[in-house]
């Protein structure tokens, strides 16, 4: 085993444990930190795969823009610094169950689909490509789906930013 392969095991363990931070902590504001922590390791992880371009972006729009930015909103809207007040959702284990059976069954739809086990085409090894990469992205046959899974990924959290600024502009908690 290489060197690389030893950084590339030791930053996924530390990806995979920081977004489960991400997702356990009681504070807010610790969770924003972890998801900090969490796409940081995505960079390196992109990083070590010989991908510049998305480390890169990874650094420049998910942590530089959009992890700040969910931190100063968080800072700004909420009592985060109030301990006697809980941070969590009374209600958060009702959406345990739907969230595991949407894993379940997109993986196994997934799972009965013939190209999710084909091999894509790489990005060459002289160096990135940024037209060919923007191809792959909409092709059929290369990276479709994982783009319009982020993208409907994208409208979620959009709509819940929606609904959770218009309860607390009415007044409910």
């Amino acid at each position: 085993m290489s060197a690389l392969q030893i950084v590339f095991i030791i930053v996924g363990l530390f990806t995979i444990f920081a977004a489960v931070q991400v997702v356990i902590q009681r504070k807010l504001m610790h969770a924003a930190f972890w998801l900090v922590g969490t796409l940081l390791g995505v960079a390196i992880l992109f990083a070590t795969l010989e991908s510049r371009f998305f480390a890169v972006v990874e650094v420049l729009v998910y942590i530089g823009a959009i992890a700040i930015l969910v931190i100063f909103a968080v800072m700004l809207t909420r009592n985060v610094m109030d301990e006697h007040e809980t941070q969590m959702s009374r209600g958060w284990y009702l959406g345990f169950i739907p969230a595991v059976a949407f894993v379940a069954g997109t993986t196994w739809i997934l799972s009965q689909w013939l190209p999710f086990y084909t091999n894509t085409r790489t990005v060459p090894a002289s160096g990135e490509d940024v037209a060919a990469l923007g191809k792959a992205l909409v092709s059929p046959d290369a990276f479709l789906l994982p783009f319009e899974a982020s993208s409907v990924l994208l409208l979620a959290a959009l709509i819940g930013a929606i609904f959770v600024a218009a309860e607390r502009k009415s007044g409910n908690k």
